[in-house]
């Protein structure tokens, strides 16, 4: 009688990183600037998404010892690895971040296509619905119209929840500060994504610190955009954009 064959055991994610830097070096400055910053942790990174073309390399990490860091801290780290090949040198570029769509927006503006630094399924809650998703997408691909005021990431499991605040860059813009918050569902292990629009700087804050203590309501919608009236029979001029990606 043939011995059963035991099920074979689910493949578990490859958590190991490779920067590919075997045989380059730097200065003296820039290489302990990355043992620090990058290098030392290295052990403690999970790589959510990464893209390599040519002498560049991207990566949004996810860096597993923030939560023993400083409370609230960005657990999220966006790197982007430049290597001169004939010098054998390198040089990089890094940044943490509150969420995985900002680090892909930082990358993408550095170069990085737009499509090839999707995430990787294996890691972290999926997008609970469309609304997240769309999101997601237009924070990566727009990321650049904001620049980020205040973040705070708290890792309770009861209340897993991320807040960001935003500032537009262009002074007209309706809402002109936003607030994102990522909640994470524990029991269905998902996450949704969602965002509101202030007037001021001072009402976005204090949505964020309601909503860390349990006490926030819903967030205001974002103003839309004002839609210029013209008569009948008058056609308005074309205006220049600047350049870059329309909302």
């Amino acid at each position: 009688m043939e011995k059963p064959t035991e099920p074979a055991l689910p493949q578990q994610p490859d958590l190991h990183v490779d920067f590919g830097l075997d045989g380059f070096t730097a200065d003296e400055e820039k290489y302990r600037d990355f043992f620090r910053e990058v290098g030392v942790g290295e052990d403690m990174f999970v790589p959510l998404a990464q893209h390599h073309d040519g002498e560049h390399s991207y990566y949004v990490l996810f860096d597993r010892a923030a939560t023993y860091g400083i409370p609230g801290e960005p657990p999220y780290i966006a790197l982007h690895l430049q290597r001169d090949r004939e010098k054998e040198t390198f040089d990089f570029e890094q940044t943490p971040l509150p969420l995985p769509a900002m680090a892909q927006s930082w990358l993408i503006h550095r170069g990085c296509p737009h499509d090839a630094i999707g995430l990787d399924p294996e890691f972290g809650p999926p997008p609970a619905d469309e609304q997240t998703r769309a999101l997601e997408r237009r924070l990566a691909g727009d990321g650049d119209r904001f620049a980020m005021g205040y973040s705070y990431t708290a890792d309770d499991p009861d209340d897993m929840v991320t807040v960001v605040a935003l500032r537009a860059m262009d002074e007209q813009a309706p809402s002109p500060y936003r607030v994102v918050v990522e909640e994470v569902d524990t029991d269905a292990w998902t996450h949704t994504l969602r965002e509101g629009g202030f007037d001021t700087v001072s009402e976005a804050l204090q949505w964020c610190r309601d909503r860390l203590a349990g006490e926030a309501g819903p967030l205001p919608p974002v103003r839309p955009a004002a839609v210029a009236s013209h008569p009948a029979g008058i056609t308005k001029a074309p205006t220049s954009l600047p350049p870059g990606r329309s909302r």
